[in-house]
């Protein structure tokens, strides 16, 4: 190599071994971005029932919908949630854990129709597109009264 391509070689591979750090770091921003996204567009939905918030900050012009029991797309499912709040206004919801990998955000949360009853644990996956949902899956289970091994469903 010619001595004076040398600052040079060292600079590209600085460069070169920096990147991928820059690459990590990015996804990890990008994710912890749609983790905090998504926990906000949850309370916002499920606690503080503004679904004119939900529609304008949480969710895509195209929304892929696989809950068998919500419509498709972000009228559909603001439609769910319009009929559920008038149906449960005692409604309440409970994060437990969230977290995300790549596009991807999943929600365990306690889910109560009405405060009386011990509900469903529920988990919702999320697909995040520019910091809304664009894509959900969920399932759930009832929170039961007892356990053959002790432990919470939470």
């Amino acid at each position: 190599m010619k001595p004076y391509l040398l600052p040079f070689a060292a600079i590209i591979a600085t460069m070169a071994t920096a990147l991928p750090c820059y690459a990590d770091s990015a996804q990890e921003a990008l994710e912890q971005a749609n983790l905090e996204k998504a926990v906000y567009c949850m309370e916002v939905l499920e606690v503080e029932f503004d679904l004119e918030t939900a529609g304008q900050e949480c969710f895509g012009d195209t929304y892929i919908q696989h809950s068998p029991h919500v419509p498709d797309g972000k009228e559909g499912v603001l439609g769910y949630f319009a009929k559920r709040f008038e149906k449960f206004p005692n409604a309440k919801m409970e994060i437990k854990r969230a977290s995300a990998d790549g596009d991807l955000v999943w929600i365990h949360l306690h889910f109560q129709r009405t405060p009386d009853v011990r509900g469903n644990a529920v988990i919702h996956i999320f697909r995040m597109e520019d910091g809304k949902f664009v894509e959900h899956w969920g399932v759930g289970q009832p929170v039961p009264e007892t356990s053959v091994h002790g432990n919470s469903i939470f």
